[in-house]
């Protein structure tokens, strides 16, 4: 195998601001047109190229989701149209560490990082993803470009002009089908079983303070499977396909 094949693939390398997002979801379900969202991206002065990558990255998102993504993304549309005054960006985050390892990673050190003092040094996340990504051109540019994301998504707050991130304070989710759904789309994140005691606190999902008691959410979810290690120990897995 070659060095360039064994480095992970970088994938989200826009920076997407929130009302981007949105119109991109609205022109899914038909709300919007792909004319307010071009629309909107020119008045951002973005050149052709930027342009064409950012709307990659929403298609990705929502317009044109991988196959594998479809049903997921389908299941993220219902619960918006269910609940309209669920908040994009929450359903965008699922999206993004489901589909994008990278930005995973981000939200994963970003939660873990600032999860004691409710900051962190932007260079420490940086090292950190550089220790998985490689010293590559990019990869310092495409953190960047997540952490900003992150921050017009409502996560985090850049301060000291970028040098440092602030933990913002956490979304309260109360709807039962989204919690369900963020949950998976952490399973989907991390690529294994997860400890249902350890999902509060779980860095990916730093944003979000879930209310519902998930052990319950989850045995009722039609994709997610609770299992039981011992008398204590319970994990939430992907539901095995028929």
């Amino acid at each position: 195998m070659s060095v360039s094949s064994s480095i992970p693939q970088i994938g989200f390398d826009r920076f997407i601001q929130i009302d981007w997002a949105t119109t991109a979801l609205n022109v899914r379900i038909g709300t919007s047109s792909l004319d307010d969202l071009n629309a909107l991206l020119d008045s951002a002065g973005l050149t052709l190229a930027a342009k064409k990558k950012t709307r990659t990255v929403l298609n990705r998102l929502w317009l044109e989701p991988r196959p594998e993504m479809a049903d997921f993304v389908a299941r993220a549309i219902d619960i918006y149209k269910s609940q309209p005054d669920i908040s994009v960006a929450v359903l965008c985050w699922g999206i993004a560490i489901a589909t994008y390892p990278f930005f995973g990673k981000v939200a994963e050190l970003a939660g873990r990082l600032t999860a004691l003092q409710g900051d962190c040094a932007a260079a420490e996340i940086h090292r950190r993803m550089s220790e998985t990504y490689g010293e590559r051109e990019g990869t310092r540019r495409m953190t960047n470009m997540v952490i900003q994301t992150q921050a017009s998504w409502g996560a985090l707050e850049r301060v000291e002009k970028g040098k440092r991130v602030i933990r913002l304070p956490q979304m309260n989710i109360s709807n039962e089908a989204l919690t369900a759904w963020l949950i998976e789309a952490a399973v989907r994140c991390v690529g294994k079983p997860l400890s249902v005691p350890g999902l509060q606190s779980l860095a990916v999902l730093f944003p979000f303070a879930f209310t519902q008691p998930l052990a319950y959410v989850i045995s009722n979810s039609s994709t997610l499977e609770l299992r039981s290690e011992g008398s204590s120990n319970q994990f939430v897995a992907m539901r095995a396909e028929n």
